[in-house]
């Protein structure tokens, strides 16, 4: 096994191998990356976006991957130098159990912050595992949100308030990752009410696009009465097995619905990442140089890189 924290470059070049590229050997290529994980920084480091990004990762159907892209997508632009805050608005709280951080009830969280009885100061944490990346948690209290929401003055925009709350707090944010319920639910609402882009993570199985249509319209509502900036920014490939055909052809049904907002980097189907959220982490902690966390870190250098080039053709 390579041992990724004492790997000298410069003695490695001397070897009979130094002149292999790594892009003509996938170990070689996936040992640099693991090292990157573990040793970030320098030019590897992700460009930092002009203002902060505020995400909804949001898909009504269940088991499609949302808290584990956006935990580990999170986890990735971290370890690549950014500071990343994941607002965790699923009552289950499993992005929380993610990021290592405790979410039991009476703990601040994002219901109390919904409802106005705590602050972002209050309620937000940062993860043991990177000091980048911060989290507000969500407990099951979070369950009952939906109905107390109903009866509120701007309902829909209070955790669009908390989020610039935030800003004037002091923290110096670039992405805020919004994990969202598989719902439609006026949680969602304050979701995309809150966000500027939506990343979408479609699994690359049967049916994968069936529900899709019903987030679109909704995002479209929104965007029509509550939030004109709101737009689909990134779809996600996940749980994509490359022995299969099917995968193929839900690859590419679905990069010719959504055109260039599909990033290139896929997610495989990966044990690994299966395993992390049991140990309290993410991928990129639990295994650096697994291809769940390889593919997650290309996912956020990928998005990242796609936001700045789009940026700056927009400033010529």
């Amino acid at each position: 096994m390579l041992d990724t924290g004492t790997f000298d470059a410069e003695e490695f070049s001397r070897t009979p191998f130094g002149n292999i590229s790594p892009s003509e050997t996938p170990i070689a290529a996936e040992a640099q990356r693991a090292s990157q994980v573990l040793h970030p920084g320098g030019n590897n480091a992700v460009p930092r976006p002009r203002e902060q990004r505020v995400i909804t990762i949001a898909n009504q159907k269940g088991g499609v991957g949302k808290t584990t892209t956006a935990v580990n997508l999170a986890a990735a632009l971290a370890v690549q130098g950014m500071r990343v805050l994941v607002v965790d608005l699923d009552p289950q709280g499993n992005a929380s159990t993610a990021l290592g951080i405790p979410h039991h009830s009476g703990i601040p969280s994002s219901y109390e912050l919904l409802i106005g009885e705590c602050t972002v100061r209050d309620a937000i944490q940062q993860s043991p595992h990177n000091e980048r990346l911060l989290c507000i948690p969500a407990t099951i209290d979070l369950a009952g949100a939906e109905i107390e929401l109903v009866s509120m003055v701007a309902r829909e925009g209070r955790l669009k308030a908390a989020i610039q709350e935030a800003n004037l707090a002091g923290y110096d944010i670039d992405y805020v990752m919004i994990d969202c319920p598989p719902s439609l639910g006026l949680l969602t609402v304050n979701a995309l009410v809150a966000a500027k882009e939506v990343l979408i993570p479609i699994q690359c199985e049967y049916y994968a696009l069936e529900g899709v249509g019903q987030l679109l319209r909704n995002i479209g509502l929104v965007q029509a009465h509550l939030n004109p900036e709101l737009h689909v920014s990134t779809v996600v490939l996940t749980m994509y097995d490359g022995r299969t055909k099917l995968a193929d052809q839900v690859a590419e049904e679905v990069r010719g619905h959504f055109g260039d907002a599909v990033l290139r980097s896929v997610i495989p189907r990966s044990v690994k990442v299966s395993e992390a959220p049991g140990y309290g982490m993410t991928v990129l902690d639990y295994d650096p140089g697994s291809r769940g966390a390889m593919s997650y870190l290309d996912a956020g250098r990928e998005m990242a890189s796609k936001a700045a080039t789009a940026n700056n053709e927009r400033g010529q």
